[in-house]
């Protein structure tokens, strides 16, 4: 079975790193001229599928803008997940999820299990419930072939006490990246690690203690690029050497640009990360 890592690997270096941020928040579904409920969030987030297809390598939806509209919010992400899938997409399932035992152990099962209606190809949880609270997560993500990653360094400000704390193996935000590491180490290839980590594209990363490489090539989810500040041509001088793991994440940039000129803004955002865009 190819590993997750080794998938996401290929696909980056076959399309370039920008993930688009699947987020039909309210003021987006209202400028594009969609209706504020279930149908509305489904047929925004197939427009983006469509668009996207061919064009990047990931997609990330953000659950929550579903969740809100209940049992009929869930059906249309389940929908819009599946043509992401079936698009050769790569899906980060936007989740955040973080609890302990059998309930933790239930959540991945939702959305790492192969042929669940919420399958996705990785999910995003939280680990300050403990790293080890997550260990039934890595076991049934690495048997099934999907990915996991960790929120270790996230861009708003509440988050900079937490994970700059210092610990006796330096900060927690690093102490979480050095956990991650260690639980993919039996099966680890040689290529990419299957689990990842969350660092936010406009973190101090030195001052987190994550401006070092790991032992092993940890993939980052990283938020903050278009509408939060950061740039693709910063992309190199923010993560330094470990820029080509980087998944460069973007929503408002790109979904600001409306239905009819979604799919040319994703391709000049994508050109800019690979650094082949001319005017």
């Amino acid at each position: 079975m190819t590993t997750f890592g080794s998938r996401l690997r290929a696909a980056l270096a076959a399309r370039g790193p920008l993930c688009v941020g699947i987020d039909p928040h309210e003021a987006l579904l209202r400028a594009w001229g969609l209706p504020v409920d279930a149908s509305g969030v489904r047929e925004f987030g197939l427009r983006v599928v469509d668009a996207a297809a061919g064009r990047v390598a990931v997609v990330k939806p953000q659950v929550s803008f579903f969740e809100r509209f209940g049992a009929a919010g869930f059906a249309a992400l389940e929908e819009v997940l599946a043509a992401a899938r079936a698009a050769q997409l790569l899906v980060i399932a936007d989740a955040k999820r973080g609890d302990i035992g059998t309930t933790m152990d239930a959540y991945a099962a939702a959305w790492l299990t192969a042929g669940s209606p919420l399958e996705a190809d990785a999910l995003t949880v939280n680990p300050y419930l403990g790293v080890g609270a997550l260990a039934g997560t890595f076991e049934l993500a690495l048997a099934q072939g999907k990915g996991v990653f960790v929120l270790a360094a996230t861009s708003n400000p509440e988050g900079t006490t937490v994970q700059s704390a210092r610990t006796d193996h330096g900060t927690v935000a690093r102490s979480i990246a050095a956990a991650v590491a260690s639980y993919d180490a039996a099966g680890f290839e040689g290529g990419w690690s299957s689990l990842g980590l969350v660092v936010g594209a406009t973190v101090d990363l030195a001052a987190r203690g994550l401006d070092v490489p790991f032992d092993r090539t940890l993939p980052l989810l990283a938020p903050g690029f278009g509408a939060q500040g950061a740039e693709p041509a910063d992309l190199p001088r923010i993560f330094g050497p470990l820029s080509p793991a980087v998944i460069a994440s973007e929503s408002r940039s790109i979904l600001s640009a409306g239905p009819e000129a979604l799919a040319e803004r994703i391709d000049v955002r994508s050109a800019l990360y690979r650094g082949d865009f001319h005017g």
